[in-house]
């Protein structure tokens, strides 16, 4: 069996990981669904993308980019929501240690 070339580029890194973002964020604001399914539904959304626009001449590369898409859309997701509560909780600290 022969593995597919998989490359990255330009679309992979800056445009399809934030489109799959974007999109599960609007899903979210727009169609409430639990927040049991948010990871799955970018992990749908990633495969998807892949799949059917990025990486149409090979089904296996679409599905291991997609799950790249998904992942990290997932992964940089988790990681600003960290940093946002944790600038959050560290700006509040300060302002009652000030006042």
């Amino acid at each position: 069996m022969d593995f597919p070339t998989i490359q990255t580029n330009f679309w992979d890194a800056v445009i399809a990981v934030p489109l799959v973002m974007i999109c599960t964020e609007l899903i979210k604001i727009f169609l409430k669904p639990p927040k049991k399914f948010i990871p799955s539904l970018a992990l749908l959304l990633g495969l998807l993308i892949s799949i059917f626009i990025s990486h149409r001449h090979s089904l296996l590369a679409g599905i291991f980019m997609g799950w790249f898409y998904g992942y990290a859309a997932i992964g940089s997701y988790a990681s600003l929501k960290t940093t946002y509560i944790t600038l959050k909780s560290k700006l509040l600290a300060k302002r009652r240690f000030t006042n």
